[in-house]
This record gives C-alpha cells, structure tokens and sequence, in this order.
C-alpha cells in the first residue's frame, strides 16, 4: 500500500520558485512601502527587516532620536501587525507587562479571578530602553520572546502568531542601566546598529517632516501572508558552500578553536544558535535582495549583526581600543582571502 501524502510536507522545487517569485514582489511592495516614510538608513531597515521575515526578535542600537521607533511602528502598519509599544523604565514590574489576575464577583456573589492580558499580547512588541527596566522584568519579557507564551498562577496563555519583539537599547547612558546579561541577548536574532543618518538623507528628513502633512506608510501584506513568507524561507534550499562558509564563520569566533587573533582577542563566542540564525537570515537576504537561494556574500554581509551581542573582547583586546567589530570584520577578510 502506497504512502499517504503529507499536506504539510516541504514543497517540490517548482512550487517553492513559484512561491519565492509571489514572495519577491511583496518584498519589494514592503521595501518601497517603508521607504516612503523611513529616509535613508537602508542597512537599518533591511537588517530589522530580514528579522522579522526569518521569524525572530531584533535588538535596536543607536542614540535618541533616529526614528527607530518610528520605524518600528511603520513595519507593523506596512506588515498589517496589531502592535504595542512598553516604555521601559526601572519601576515598571513583570505585570505590567505579562498581565495581571482581578479577581471578579458574578451576581451570586461567587468570587473567582480572571487574567488580564498585558502589552506582549502583541504581533510586534516594540520594547522602548530594555536596558532600563530591572533584571526581573527583562526576564519576564525575553522569557515569553523564547517560550511564545506567558504562565501565570500555573496557566499558560499563547501569544499572538507570529509573535516579534524589537527592542530599542541606548549605548551612551550607562548610569542607571542593567545590561542585558549574554544568554538573554542570545535571543535576540540580530542586533541592529542605528547610525546617524547621511547628508543626503537628514536633508530629506528636515525638509519631509516639517511640513503641514507627513507620508504615512499603508499595508502591503496581513499576518497570514507573513507566515506565509516565514515558512516559505524555511524551505529553502542552502548550499553545502554557504553550510561550510556558515560553520567555518561561526567556530572562527570561538576562542580555542584554531584562530590566533581569535585566541588572543575573544573571551567568548558564538553558540550554535549563531549558525541557526545564520541559515535563517541568509535565506531571507536572498529574498530580500531578489534571489531564490543564498550566497556565502549574504553570510559575510550578516556576520557583523548576527555574531556582535554573541561575542565579548578580552580586557586587554578592550583595553586596546579594539571592539567586537573590528574582530568580525577581520574574520570575515580572512575568509574572503
């Protein structure tokens, strides 16, 4: 007796082109949609971008004042996502955030309680100065980004498919601040580093937004349509090429592993989950960029916002001047040679 075919089995390679080609375009209708209110910052949008189409959560870096929350709430608009937005502040409790149990009484004076939902019952999260709020309420927060759901008095309650937080970090003031501790960054699939904008672009920006009207981005896609294009990216196929460049990249960061400037500038490196997410984003750059499979140039392009939270110097290295960025881009030219 034949096999019974499985609906949710990966699909054939001329499906899978006939999708990615439907994909492209509505990427494309997103990038342009993005563009018309986000000026300049390409790298910034793309990366944030890639993130949420590989299905995970991005970490915002930059000072006060570069548009990222105006970016984030234009991806939700452009991505049809019902999003909210948490002001991190170092009073601000895991409730807050979670939800919290009332207790309520029916008319027979029966009393029971009932589950408030908070904030991260959201599509997108926008997580305003995570470095702001105590330990306590980070880990309420990074727990439910890595579980997909929140338990309260011993039930669980599933969050929102999909389920993206983007957090917001400001490098400069460090006095008042809790660090994000290394397992915790671990979550976050890419760290996304927001520069001041170029000339050409705080031009457009001075000139765009001080008018009378603003452009305001619409939906491209739904959330159905994201899953969609999620799974899609899932199921694309990787080369044994971009494997190996993939692997060779991520054990190129761990000290102790064959790597002299490695071994002599790094404390720590990358986990496995460097490479997993690796694999996800160079599918999704792909895409992104209009092509139906990977290149080891989108392993290289991604290595600097996968590998930079997973990787921490050595004093002497720091003591040095030298930053985690400047390791990554050597390990990338050494690859390249």
């Amino acid at each position: 007796m034949g096999m019974m075919p499985n609906p949710d089995a990966a699909l054939d390679d001329k499906a899978i082109i006939e999708a990615a080609e439907k994909a492209l375009a509505d990427i494309a209708n997103i990038r342009a949609e993005v563009g018309k209110v986000i000026f300049g910052q390409e790298k910034v949008v793309e990366n944030t971008l890639l993130a949420i189409l590989s299905g995970g959560h991005a970490l915002l870096v930059g000072v006060p004042g570069l548009a990222k929350t105006k970016l984030v709430s234009t991806l939700g608009t452009v991505l049809g996502l019902n999003g909210n937005r948490i002001q991190f502040t170092p009073d601000l409790m895991p409730s807050d955030i979670l939800g919290t149990e009332v207790m309520d009484q029916d008319e027979n004076g029966r009393r029971s309680f009932r589950f408030v939902k908070g904030p991260v019952f959201a599509q997108l999260l926008m997580a305003d100065e995570i470095n702001r709020a105590s330990p306590r309420t980070q880990s309420a927060l990074l727990q439910s980004m890595q579980e997909y759901h929140v338990t309260i008095a011993g039930q669980a309650y599933q969050l929102p498919a999909p389920f993206h937080v983007l957090a917001t970090q400001n490098p400069l003031e460090q006095e008042g601040t809790y660090p994000l501790p290394e397992a915790q960054l671990d979550r976050f699939l890419l760290q996304v580093d927001v520069l001041y904008p170029e000339l050409a672009a705080e031009r457009q920006i001075l000139l765009e937004t001080t008018g009378v009207s603003e452009n305001r981005a619409s939906s491209v896609v739904n959330s159905e349509r994201l899953l969609e294009i999620q799974k899609l990216i899932r199921q694309m196929p990787v080369s044994d090429t971009v494997v190996d460049a993939i692997l060779s990249l991520v054990r190129s960061a761990r000290p102790g592993h064959g790597n002299t400037e490695t071994d002599k500038n790094v404390a720590w490196g990358p986990g496995p989950r460097a490479g997993q997410s690796l694999m996800l984003c160079a599918r999704a750059r792909a895409l992104y960029e209009g092509r139906l499979a990977p290149s080891i140039d989108d392993v290289h392009a991604l290595a600097e916002p996968v590998l930079e939270h997973r990787m921490a110097l050595t004093f002497a290295a720091r003591a040095e001047g030298m930053t985690v960025r400047d390791v990554i881009d050597g390990l990338v030219k050494s690859l390249r040679a």
